[in-house]
């Protein structure tokens, strides 16, 4: 069976001629890479992965289906995809069917049979650009004008669009610890780490108000990773202003730490390529000890912010570009991570912050 052609053309006009994957369409967002060897179904249901065209740079993709209990959120958040290799066939026993069939009911367009290392060193090069994959059209001037219309993730606020609409608990009720979820955009596997350690979580959407929250009557907060530009969340950051005020434990993760930074009067930026993958070399200035990390942001807070701050301190530090990987807040209960410790997919050398989280929660009680 002869496969369809599609197109990606990338907002500097670089172009790449390849095979149709998926929906036959046309689909564009921002265009970024993940390293990662493993783990495509998690990193296409993370939402903070929503409105972008992912490439993965493993040579072979698909090659081992798909299984629902893998997805990390209610459904697929990429816009689209761009592989080398892609597989119809799968070799795992449990999987429940193809990644094609599964991209086909997520309505997701990519390309497959180009050259993504070609592709990966122009996109470290140029920096972060928005990108168009069709599948329907060889029309590059159509092509070309869905592309133009497509708006830069800088100034973005994408958060209340995956955030949960309604509020949900997960855990045991009887459990010894309440935990506060304002939900930014958060991973099935972030609320799992927190319940196998005996938390009682209730997620709330994105605008919640502390004061709403404060209700519930938690034990503390946690602020979840997400998508878009998190300069542009004031409702966010206001949120997190208020439980600094009152003093409550809380935990950041990913936007959740963009937030907690911004809520201390550090400003964030928008990253050259940004780090996504699950084998990024980061320090604990704490315990002197390096941790390999799963990561997946476009967006992060200065460093130069936080050495001049009188009270938030660096913790953790990329050690491949020396940006800031976690800080404290010094008078408060409060810390966060750049990161991902729920590493899913990923290594497990950062699920300690999970135990830290408790610790800080007991000492406060």
């Amino acid at each position: 069976m002869e496969k369809q052609a599609a197109i990606l053309m990338l907002e500097d006009g670089t172009t790449f001629h390849g095979t149709a994957i998926g929906k036959i369409g046309t689909s564009a967002g921002e265009i970024c890479f993940n390293t990662g060897m493993t783990g495509y179904q998690e990193i296409y249901t993370d939402p903070s992965y929503y409105g972008q065209i992912i490439v993965n740079t493993t040579s072979h993709i698909g090659n081992y289906g798909t299984l629902s209990q893998e997805d990390e959120s209610t459904q697929v958040q990429i816009r689209g995809l761009v592989v080398k290799k892609f597989s119809n066939t799968f070799s795992r026993k449990t999987s429940e069917g193809s990644l094609q069939e599964y991209l086909e009911r997520a309505n997701i367009v990519g390309i497959a049979d180009i050259d993504t290392r070609k592709l990966v060193r122009h996109i470290r090069q140029q920096g972060a650009m928005n990108a168009i994959i069709s599948s329907e059209t060889d029309d590059i001037e159509k092509i070309k004008e869905k592309l133009e219309a497509t708006p830069s993730m800088e100034g973005l606020e994408l958060s209340s669009l995956v955030s949960t609409k309604e509020r949900y608990f997960m855990g045991d009720p009887h459990a010894p610890i309440k935990v506060a979820v304002l939900d930014i955009g958060i991973k099935k596997s972030i609320l799992e780490n927190m319940t196998e350690r005996g938390i009682y979580c209730k997620v709330f959407p994105a605008k919640t108000s502390y004061e709403q929250m404060k209700k519930w009557n938690p034990d503390g907060f946690f602020i979840s990773n997400g998508p878009g530009d998190p300069s542009v969340m004031s409702y966010a950051v206001d949120t997190v202003k208020e439980i600094l005020a009152d003093d409550m434990p809380v935990f950041g993760i990913c936007l959740g730490h963009q937030i907690l930074a911004l809520a201390s009067g550090i400003s964030t930026y928008k990253m050259h390529h940004g780090h996504r993958g699950l084998n990024h070399p980061v320090k604990n200035l704490v315990t002197g000890l390096s941790e390999i990390t799963s990561q997946n942001h476009g967006f992060t807070v200065s460093k130069e912010d936080v050495e001049n701050s009188d009270n938030v301190e660096v913790t953790h530090i990329n050690l491949n570009d020396d940006t800031v990987e976690g800080i404290r807040v010094k008078d408060k209960k409060a810390f966060s991570v750049q990161y991902h410790p729920e590493s899913s997919p990923g290594p497990h050398d950062s699920r300690y912050l999970f135990d830290q989280f408790i610790d800080m929660i007991r000492s406060n009680n």
